[in-house]
């Protein structure tokens, strides 16, 4: 299902325009000439930096927990959460809307092992990957730690069923405030909206999938009155035992994504070599404008 993408209703956190992001990433050189150093943004209270063409926020996962723990017990959502890989790289420079609705997202994180050292290339230190699965076990343990909670929503019927008993069996201290197959046509979006906003969950999740999952979260964030909104994707499906994940070594060396091509081959090789080619080609022509703008500033001196 796909939702429209022109005219989003208002999303409470502003777009900025191109050159204030520019600027915000120290892509457009200040004053004094700095290259992009990381600078603190007035977009929101960590650091934001424009990293291949996508906002980018840089935390560790102990900042990030604790800002949506402060966030959850004072009601002050909703904290949308993104994150940038190779297929989000490629999604931005292809679908019109998916730069706006990243660049109005509350956190954009790293969520690929290979942006890290790619990001490293262009000067930009990330502290940490924060991969989708990986923040929803840790949003979990916070929830079970606090007593908060969750919505799950998303996946097949039968799936997000065998996820939510999965999680009240491990996190038996949350609380499951409802859940539902993420199956609905546009018609019947704001049908499962209100359902969502009558739970009141302090944390929702979107087991959808890319870019179904981004326009939902972005359209609705302001009706669906959870505090933190997190796009999971397939975890549901981890979760529930229907799909295992690469071991933690493939995971450390950034081949992940080789393990999901060999567990379904007809549908994701090409999805992966395609995105890994656009996303390559953006970081080579992010290499060259950094080397020019270096030799420009270097002649100037």
């Amino acid at each position: 299902m796909n939702f429209p993408t022109a005219q989003p209703t208002p999303h409470p956190y502003p777009l900025p325009s191109r050159r204030e992001r520019r600027e915000e990433a120290g892509a457009v050189p200040s004053q004094t000439g700095a290259e992009r150093d990381g600078r603190e943004t007035s977009h929101a209270p960590h650091r934001r930096v424009e990293f291949l063409g996508c906002p980018l926020d840089l935390l560790t996962s102990v900042q990030l927990l604790e800002e949506l723990r402060r966030a959850i017990e004072g009601r002050s959502g909703p904290r949308v959460i993104q994150f940038v890989n190779a297929n989000k790289v490629a999604q931005v420079q292809e679908l019109p809307d998916m730069g706006p609705i990243m660049w109005r997202s509350h956190y954009v994180l790293a969520d690929g092992q290979p942006m890290l050292p790619l990001a490293r290339m262009l000067g930009i230190r990330i502290p940490e990957r924060i991969d989708g699965i990986g923040l929803m076990g840790k949003l979990l343990a916070l929830a079970d730690r606090h007593r908060y909670s969750i919505y799950l929503l998303g996946a097949k019927q039968p799936v997000v069923e065998a996820c939510a008993d999965r999680i009240r069996r491990d996190y038996p201290n949350l609380r499951i405030a409802g859940y539902r197959n993420g199956y609905f046509s546009p018609a019947e979006a704001s049908q499962v909206v209100a359902q969502v906003r009558s739970a009141q969950p302090d944390i929702l999740f979107l087991g959808m999938g890319s870019p179904m999952k981004e326009r939902f979260a972005d359209q609705y964030a302001a009706e669906l009155d959870a505090t933190v909104i997190q796009g999971v994707g397939g975890s549901f499906d981890v979760l529930a035992g229907l799909v295992k994940r690469a071991p933690v070594w493939l995971q450390r060396v950034g081949l992940e994504w080789l393990y999901r091509v060999l567990q379904e081959p007809k549908r994701m090789a090409w999805r992966y070599a395609k995105t890994n080619a656009i996303c390559l080609w953006v970081f080579a022509r992010a290499v060259m404008q950094r080397n020019f703008r270096g030799a420009v500033q270097g002649g100037g001196r």
